[in-house]
C-alpha cells in the first residue's frame, strides 16, 4: 500500500488514484531565464523518484511539466520585471532564443541525473489562449475583476484561500513581497493577465487588449489542457508551496467548480554550508559546475536519495565526496554479485523485495530502501540472484547499476583481470590462501596490482 505526504492534509494518506491503475500527475518545470542550479534539480530528481515509485507499484503515470517562458516575475507574486525580459536585456538576445538555449540546457541536465521525462512536456507561450479561457471563466462566475493593469483574482471570493500554507489572506501583507497596488481590493489578490506597456517585448491579443499572463494562471491552463480538470498528484518544490500553489488552487477550483487536485506533494530545500543558496554569496551551483569539479552526476543523484525529501538536506562538497565514495563502493559490490555463482533461496529474495516495497511505499523512504540494498550486498556469499534484484531496485533509484561493468572498461581493466581478481577474492573467503598468493601473481603479470578493501579489493595499474 502505497502512501504519501499530502500538504494538503498535512498527514500521510493512503494513495488512491482517480481512475485504477492510473495516475494523472503535473510537475511545475522550470523558468528557463538562466542555467538550473542542483538546488532544482533535487525537486526534479524527487519528481522522478515518485513517477518511478508509481510504475514500480503497476501504475501508468501520464505526466505534465511546464517550461515556463513567459510571465514568471522575479518576486514569485505580482512585484518585478519578467525573469525572461531581464534574461533577454541581460544577454541582448530575443527572449525566445533566451528560452531556446536555457531549455537544452535543463535536458542535458535531467539527462545527466538520469531523470526521466514526463510524457508532456509544454511550454507556457504556446499555451495563450487556453489561459485566457480560464481567466473568461474566473471573470463571468465573480472571482475575478479588472483594474487599470490588468485581471485580478479576488480572493475574498474564496473562502479556502490558504488552505494548503495555513496563511490566510487578511495574513499576506501588502509591502512585504506583494506590489503595492491601490486599486487592487484585497492586498493578497494576483494577477490573472497584464495589461502590456506599449515597448514591452512579451504580449498577445487578448479581450483586454495587449498583454502577458500571470505566472499562477500558466500552470492551471497547462495541467488542466493535458490532464483534464480533476487530476491525481500535483508536486513541486516547497517553495511553491505559499504562493504559486496556493494561488494554482483557488484558479483551478473556483473556474472549475470542483477540488481539482487530490494531492499536493512538496520537496524540501536545498542548503548549501548550512545556509541558502545565493549568487551574492558564490554558492549557487549548477551540475556542469559539480562534473568539472571530477563527480559525475550521478554521485550527486545518490547524494540526494541519501536523505529524505520531506527533510532539508544540506550540501557540501565533503558530503558530496563522500556520496561519491559511497556510490563507486555500491557499483563495486554490485558487480561482485554479477559474477556470484552462489544461489539465493526464494525465501530471502522475497524477503528483501518485500522488505524493499515497504520502505518505496511509505511515503519514498529511498534512505531506508538504499539500507536494504545495501545490507542485501554486503552478503558474504556473491550471487548473480542478489545482482538481478538489485538492477530490479534500481529502476526506483536510477543509479545505472547494472552498467558497473561498462565503467570499468572505461577503465581499461580487461575482463580477464577482474575474473582472476574475483576468483582470488573467493579463494581468499575459502581460506585457500596458496592459491590467492598465486592469482595476485597472475595479475602482477597481467599489469595489475590488488589491494583488499572490506568491501572486496581494488584494482590498480601497474
Amino acid at each position: 500500500m502505497l502512501k504519501l505526504y499530502n500538504s494538503l492534509s498535512r498527514t500521510k494518506e493512503e494513495f488512491k488514484p482517480i481512475k485504477e491503475g492510473q495516475v494523472k500527475m503535473y510537475t511545475c518545470g522550470p523558468t528557463v531565464y538562466w542555467y538550473a542550479h542542483i538546488g532544482n534539480m533535487r525537486a526534479y530528481i524527487f519528481m522522478d523518484i515518485l513517477r518511478r515509485v508509481l510504475k514500480y507499484n503497476g501504475y501508468k503515470v501520464n505526466g505534465v511539466m511546464n517550461i515556463t517562458d513567459v510571465g514568471h516575475k522575479t518576486s514569485d507574486e505580482d512585484a518585478g520585471e519578467d525573469k525572461m525580459v531581464v534574461a533577454a536585456t541581460r544577454e541582448h538576445k530575443s527572449v525566445y532564443k533566451i528560452a531556446e538555449f536555457y531549455t537544452k540546457h535543463f535536458m542535458e541536465d535531467i539527462q545527466a541525473l538520469n531523470i526521466g521525462k514526463p510524457e508532456h512536456i509544454v511550454k507556457a507561450t504556446e499555451h495563450i489562449k487556453e489561459m485566457q479561457q480560464i481567466v473568461m471563466t474566473l471573470l463571468k462566475k465573480g472571482f475575478a475583476y479588472e483594474l487599470d493593469d490588468g485581471i485580478y483574482f479576488d480572493v475574498s471570493k474564496f473562502p479556502s484561500y490558504g488552505s494548503l500554507s495555513g496563511i490566510k489572506a487578511d495574513d499576506r501583507l501588502a509591502g512585504a513581497r506583494v506590489e503595492i497596488n491601490e486599486q487592487k481590493r484585497n492586498p493578497a489578490d494576483f494577477a490573472l493577465w497584464k495589461k502590456a506597456e506599449p515597448n514591452h517585448i512579451m504580449q498577445w491579443e487578448s479581450p483586454w487588449g495587449m498583454g502577458y499572463p500571470g505566472w499562477h494562471i500558466e500552470c492551471s491552463a497547462m495541467s488542466r489542457k493535458y490532464l483534464g480538470d480533476h487530476f491525481d498528484i500535483h508536486t513541486g518544490g516547497i517553495d511553491h508551496l505559499t504562493i504559486h500553489h496556493e494561488n494554482e488552487i483557488a484558479q483551478n477550483d473556483c473556474s472549475c467548480g470542483h477540488k481539482s487536485v487530490n494531492y499536493w506533494i512538496h520537496s524540501e530545500f536545498l542548503l548549501v554550508d548550512g545556509g541558502k543558496m545565493s549568487k551574492s554569496l558564490g554558492n549557487v551551483y549548477t551540475v556542469p559546475e559539480l562534473v568539472s569539479r571530477g563527480f559525475k552526476a550521478l554521485d550527486y543523484r545518490y547524494f540526494c536519495l541519501n536523505t529524505h525529501y520531506h527533510n532539508k538536506l544540506n550540501f557540501t562538497f565533503a558530503g558530496l565526496d563522500s556520496a561519491k565514495i559511497g556510490y563507486e563502493r555500491l557499483r563495486n559490490l554490485v558487480l561482485l554479485h554479477k559474477t556470484g555463482e552462489n544461489k539465493v533461496n526464494a525465501e530471502t529474495l522475497e524477503k528483501y523485495h518485500a522488505l524493499f516495497l515497504d520502505a518505496i511505499n511509505d511515503d519514498l523512504n529511498l534512505p531506508k530502501a538504499l539500507g536494504i540494498v545495501w545490507e542485501m550486498l554486503k552478503t558474504e556469499e556473491k550471487s548473480e540472484d542478489i545482482y538481478n534484484l538489485t538492477v530490479e531496485f534500481d529502476s526506483v533509484f536510477g543509479l545505472d547499476l547494472d552498467k558497473a561493468e561498462v565503467e570499468n572498461q572505461k577503465q581499461e581493466i580487461p575482463q580477464i583481470v577482474v575474473e582472476l581478481a574475483n576468483q582470488r577474492l573467493l579463494a581468499r573467503k575459502n581460506k585457500d590462501f596458496a592459491l590467492s598468493d598465486k592469482l595476485r601473481e597472475e595479475l602482477k603479470q597481467n599489469g595489475y596490482a590488488v589491494k583488499d578493501n572490506a568491501l572486496g579489493y581494488e584494482l590498480t595499474k601497474i
